[in-house]
Parts: structure tokens; sequence; C-alpha cells
């Protein structure tokens, strides 16, 4: 994973915890055959397309409401 990507990434999301979960679940889903939602390289692991899908908008984070 590259530093440089969680730096861009945690200005998105800027609670560690939830970008966490997001880029883990997501890795979850590209390791299961899910199509990546940006153009990778093959140098790119998958947590780097999770990654990179937040960065570039594809993955958005939508907090839940309190009742």
């Amino acid at each position: 994973m590259k530093s440089d990507l969680v730096e861009q990434a945690a200005e998105i999301v800027v609670d560690p915890q939830v970008l966490i979960n997001v880029v883990s679940q997501r890795v979850r889903q590209l390791n299961t055959g899910r199509a990546p939602l940006v153009d990778t390289l093959p140098s790119m692991g998958a947590a780097d397309i999770a990654l990179t899908e937040i960065i570039e908008g594809k993955i958005k984070v939508v907090a839940e409401e309190e009742e």
C-alpha cells in the first residue's frame, strides 16, 4: 500500500477507522472478482486500487443519520 495514496484518501475520509473499514470492504470485493472502478497498473495491489477509487470519487462514504 502506497503511503501517498493513504494520505490523499485521508483528506477525503477524515476518520481513520472509517477509511480502514471502507478500504477493507472494497479490498474484499476486489479479491472476490469485482472489477476495479479505475484504470489500474499491474503493480497496484487491491488496497492501492481501493484507495485510488476513493481519491477519484468513485467510492463515496455517506454518513448515517442518527435517530
